[in-house]
């Protein structure tokens, strides 16, 4: 009897579940067909948490990933402003959590993780790295997204 519970109970799961993906709304295809890898390292300077580079500049609309190395003495959250929410994060590998408040993924202590998204529309936004253990004072960087090359 216990195994037709679980049975049963499994179906249902993968049946709610099958029914979710199926109403999410898949992205359109990209602008670009190239995907760009850029790297972020984070590090600690003067005492504070400070990311390179400074400025993160994609393609608007592209699917692209993102490699973060951390050499703080913390682990450290990485935000930006809309990119890791409405379905645009592909797929996340590596020594990292996404975070509590969910706009973010929190990089372990020396660890690397390898973050792939649809980038959003072109426009620049603050982009920030927070430490676990200073968070009142974040690094704050610009992430521009421009138009793709044709």
């Amino acid at each position: 009897m216990r195994v037709g519970q679980w049975v049963a109970g499994t179906a249902c799961l993968v049946l709610s579940s099958t029914g979710v993906f199926a109403e999410g709304k898949p992205l359109p295809p990209p602008a670009s067909s190239g995907q760009p890898v850029m790297e972020l390292t984070i590090d600690k300077r003067d005492g504070k948490i400070a990311c390179d580079p400074a400025e993160l500049r994609l393609p608007a609309d592209t699917n692209a990933e993102l490699r973060v190395v951390n050499r703080a003495d913390q682990p450290v959250t990485l935000t930006i402003d809309g990119q890791f929410e409405k379905g645009l994060v592909q797929h996340v590998d590596g020594d990292q959590g996404h975070s509590a408040s969910e706009k973010g993924y929190t990089i372990k202590l020396n660890g690397k993780a390898t973050l792939k998204f649809r980038t959003m529309a072109a426009g620049e936004r603050p982009y920030a790295c927070t430490g676990v253990n200073s968070q009142s004072d974040p690094f704050v960087g610009k992430y521009v997204l421009v138009p793709p090359a044709g």
